[in-house]
């Protein structure tokens, strides 16, 4: 960007001076990803959003990156979802990109979905030996100090390009004291219980509840959203299940019916369950 003027002189002419300043690269307008599924604009739209992509690879000091394992779930999920048919559905990235965190709810939001799930996977060394998934919504404080440290991890992905998320964290604030969010924030709860509901006896979660934080990407007030932390890809068993096609493919047909049975509760027309 180049700013052109004039200004006053030491002897009360004008003097002819340029700024350059260099803008960095990859922080305008997203475009907005294709549709897939039925063509009916009165079936529910479901956005999954592969956490991490581009320069930020997530949780893995190994050859196995948090942004590899999170595209192949979202794909597997997609691809169940698609196979039952009767669900729309978008992914923020289908490609080794990066987006912020505002960018991710903000495609869900401009595209009018009716469900937004946020895939990552964990590394800790904390919690020597956890193991398993777990799925989390938003709130202003976690609910476990496990929790706090999650989001403050995951938010700061941001600043990885160089985005301030001061912002993100102000309209959180402002959801969670307006009263009229906690019809969407009641569905984000239920949703987080299908999920751990459909899962028992299929996939490993570490609780037997949904946990909360204040993770910025869950920020949008009119929308039900969950953050699902497929693992601990720091743990041997969790690793070889979220790298294996039949993990990925067992966690994918737990979500894939766990929205299902969300949007037949909420009067939301889908294919037969």
């Amino acid at each position: 960007m180049v700013l052109t003027g004039r200004t006053g002189g030491l002897r009360g002419g004008a003097q002819d001076y340029v700024v350059s300043v260099r803008l960095e690269r990859g922080q305008g307008m997203v475009s907005l990803p294709q549709i897939q599924g039925p063509q009916d604009p009165t079936r529910p739209l479901v956005v999954i959003d592969p956490g991490h992509g581009g320069r930020d690879p997530g949780a893995g000091s190994g050859p196995a990156k948090e942004k590899q394992l999170t595209l192949a779930i979202a794909l597997a999920l997609r691809d169940d979802l698609l196979r039952s048919g009767g669900v729309r559905v978008a992914l923020t990235r289908s490609d080794d990109r990066f987006l912020a965190l505002g960018e991710r709810s903000a495609i869900a939001r401009k595209m009018g979905a009716d469900l937004f799930i946020s895939i990552h996977a964990d590394s800790t060394e904390v919690e020597a030996g956890a193991v398993g998934a777990s799925v989390y919504t938003l709130s202003a404080k976690g609910s476990s100090e496990v929790a706090e440290r999650m989001a403050a991890r995951e938010n700061a992905v941001d600043l990885i390009g160089g985005v301030p998320i001061r912002q993100q964290d102000d309209t959180v604030s402002a959801i969670l004291v307006d009263l009229s969010q906690r019809k969407t924030q009641g569905q984000s709860e239920e949703f987080a219980r299908l999920i751990l509901r459909e899962a028992r006896g299929k996939v490993p979660f570490k609780d037997s509840t949904f946990q909360s934080a204040a993770f910025a990407v869950l920020k949008s007030p009119e929308l039900p959203s969950v953050l699902l932390e497929s693992g601990y890809i720091n743990h041997p068993s969790d690793l070889a299940r979220l790298t294996s096609r039949e993990g990925q493919l067992a966690l994918a047909e737990v979500v894939g019916q766990a929205i299902r049975v969300f949007f037949a509760r909420n009067n939301q027309t889908v294919a037969a369950l």
